[in-house]
Parts: C-alpha cells; sequence; structure tokens
C-alpha cells in the first residue's frame, strides 16, 4: 500500500456518506451478502467509535426482493417492481441491523425519494432527522421508497441518492463502492490498456467520456451515474471517491489516507458552497425585521437569529425558503434558510425560544434563521 496526498480529502473527512451497489449487496443476485455487509459494517463501526459521522446509502432491495419471490430476471411492470422492492427492503434492513448491532452500532431505516429532497421544506426535515441520528450515534441506512414512487424505479439510481444525501447532510466526501476498481480511461473488460484513473476533477467533461454505460442487469447504474454524482456532490463542497467495494479494509484505509480507486475532488470547499448558494439567492420571498441587539449578535459576534430578536415578518414565505434580516432602517444585514414560515413567524415574533412549542403546538428549531444557514450581506 501506498500513501499520497491523493486521499488527503478522505483522512481529514469527518462526514462520510458511503454509497454501495446491488451486485455488491446481493452478491451478484444470489442473496444478500451477509459476509460482504458485515465487512462493510465493521468498518463504518470502527469509523464511527473514532469520531466520524457515517451515512450508508443502500441498494439491494429489489435484486434482494426478487431473489426471495423466485425471479430471475428483473421485472417491467412497475407494480412487480414495487413488490419486489417492500419484500426485500426487509431483509435489507434487518441484516443491517443485525450487523452493526455486532459491532456497537445502533441503526435506522431511513427510505427516500428524489421528491423529499426536492421540496425545500421536505428537505429541511430531512435534514433535521438526519443530523439528530448522526448526534445520538446512529448510523442511517437509506434506500430510495422504490415501493411507493413510479418514477424512481424507472429512472432513479441510489449514484444520484448518495450525492443528494452527501448534499443533503453537508458531507465532507461521498465514497461510493462498486463492482470496478475505479474509473478506467477506457472500458478495461474490453481494452487491455485501459488506464485507472487515480485523481481528477470533479466536473472535469473528459470524465463522462471515459465512462461506459449502465453496468449488471440488477442495478440501473453505471460508471457514468458515478460521474455525474460525483459532479452532483461537489457542488456542496464533497469529495468522491469510487472503489472497488470488496478490497479489503477500503473504508478504513480511505480514512487513514490510502490511495484507493478513483478520487474525484470538489473544487469548492463545502462552507463556501453553501454560503455562496444562500447568497446567490435572487428570489427572496419575505424577511425578518430585527432589533439592535440581534443585529449586533449576527453581525459581531456570528450568533443565529432568534426569535425574541425579530420585531416583524414581512411576505409570505414558507419553512426552508431564503429570506432577508433587515435592520428597522431597511438595511439587509443578511439573509438565509428560514425554520419556521411567514404565518407561523409572526405568532413566535418577539417570544422566547422556551415559548414556541406552547405557541405553535412544536419546535422544528429554536432559532429563525441557524448560523449555518445565513450569510452576512455586510
Amino acid at each position: 500500500m501506498t500513501m499520497d496526498s491523493q486521499s488527503n480529502e478522505l483522512r481529514d473527512a469527518k462526514r462520510i456518506v458511503v454509497k454501495v451497489g446491488s451486485s455488491l449487496v446481493t452478491n451478484e443476485g444470489r442473496g444478500l451478502d451477509e459476509v460482504a455487509i458485515g465487512e462493510w459494517c465493521r468498518q463504518m463501526s470502527r469509523l464511527v467509535h473514532d469520531g466520524r459521522e457515517l451515512i450508508m446509502v443502500s441498494s439491494g432491495a429489489i435484486a434482494e426482493g426478487m431473489k426471495r419471490l423466485g425471479w430471475t430476471t428483473r421485472p417491467h411492470e412497475v407494480h412487480e417492481l414495487q413488490a419486489a422492492a417492500a419484500v426485500g427492503q426487509m431483509g435489507l434492513a434487518q441484516m443491517y441491523e443485525t450487523k452493526l448491532r455486532e459491532h456497537g452500532l445502533g441503526s435506522a431505516q431511513v427510505l427516500l425519494t428524489h421528491a423529499d429532497l426536492a421540496d425545500r421544506e421536505r428537505y429541511l426535515n430531512a435534514r433535521s432527522t438526519l443530523l439528530t441520528l448522526l448526534k445520538l450515534g446512529i448510523l442511517p441506512v437509506i434506500n430510495e421508497n422504490d415501493t411507493v414512487v413510479n418514477d424512481e424505479i424507472k429512472f432513479g439510481d441510489n449514484d444520484t441518492l448518495g450525492a443528494l444525501v452527501a448534499n443533503l447532510v453537508e458531507a465532507d466526501a461521498l465514497v461510493i463502492l462498486t463492482d470496478q476498481k475505479g474509473l478506467y480511461t477506457a472500458d478495461p473488460r474490453k481494452d487491455p490498456a485501459a488506464q485507472l484513473v487515480r485523481r481528477a476533477k470533479s466536473g472535469d467533461p473528459m470524465l463522462e467520456a471515459m465512462a461506459g454505460g449502465a453496468g449488471s442487469s440488477l442495478g440501473r447504474g453505471g460508471m457514468i451515474t458515478k460521474i455525474l454524482a460525483a459532479k452532483r456532490a461537489a457542488g456542496s463542497g464533497a469529495s468522491t471517491v469510487i472503489a472497488w467495494g470488496r478490497e479489503p479494509d477500503a473504508l478504513l484505509r480511505l480514512a487513514q489516507g490510502h490511495s484507493i480507486g478513483t478520487l474525484l475532488v470538489a473544487q469548492t470547499q463545502k462552507t463556501q458552497a453553501r454560503k455562496q448558494w444562500i447568497s446567490d439567492h435572487l428570489q427572496l420571498r419575505g424577511a425578518v425585521v430585527v432589533d439592535a441587539g440581534a443585529a449586533a449578535k449576527l453581525l459581531t459576534e456570528g450568533k443565529s437569529l432568534l426569535t425574541i430578536g425579530m420585531t416583524a415578518v414581512e411576505g409570505d414565505f414558507s419553512r426552508g425558503d431564503v429570506i432577508a434580516v433587515r435592520e428597522t432602517d431597511g438595511g439587509e444585514i443578511a439573509r438565509g434558510l428560514a425554520n419556521y414560515a411567514s404565518v407561523e413567524a409572526r405568532l413566535i415574533c418577539r417570544k422566547p425560544s422556551s415559548e414556541i412549542e406552547r405557541i405553535l403546538g412544536y419546535v422544528a428549531e429554536p432559532e429563525m434563521v441557524h448560523r449555518d444557514n445565513m450569510v452576512l450581506s455586510k
């Protein structure tokens, strides 16, 4: 094994999303591979106990369902695919729960759709849930909710979902475990002169030209979906590694700085990417006006905006919309993501955080705009 600067991104990564494909999880459709899943769970547990935060995005529900139902070829009818997903999801979740618990780690099953991450309010709800699980030391195991969403089965793939989850939780890195050693300059199964790409920039157009078509008959992805997923993950500052899932101790070695597979480096820092997106948001849905004390805490102390510091609410906005934060003279001092809709914000304006639950009947977050979701305008 050799060490080089290639994997500094993984060595320094605190929050990592790991995605593993159907052919690996189900041993090419022969059923859930208990040994392989146990190995990934052992490695992830070790990393969590060492202070890292791990999220698993696992394919395999449909493939496992096909095996349990005795089907040898992937069906085309949507209702049959949904039935296979429903059957297979039971075994998939049970396997991860069992293997993680063997290593002293709790797990949680989270089923998501792309629609969950497209809607701002559902996006924030999913984000809050996942971040809470990580704080509790629980490892979330995520899959597409194939049982109820037609479009995800027809067009979705878990490489994309892995990237979306990396965006959602602002992960430092995405690791895509596959049945290939990484990205090659050409298809190594057809071209003996193909070379493994060790390091490249996410989003480089040449990468898409190198990637081939769909992979196995079990999954819906191929190398091209992994390249596009890396490009998407890079949008929020996460670098991506594409590596062979059966490489011994791959996750542990990556975390130690070893060079494995293909590293696609994000060109934007994680915090930079999020802040840039907020600051570039031109269509503000509304605003909140704050008193001098709240303004000072935002500008000089880097604090979150609490509801007690708000004096007025302007416009009609929903939870998750980008809003402006203004001083009493109308000048904008910041903008960020609203944790409460305008209707709710008017009810809790000038009220302490401890009163939110009494007034609204629930608490989404203790602040109106969290400092991590805010960009100062001056």
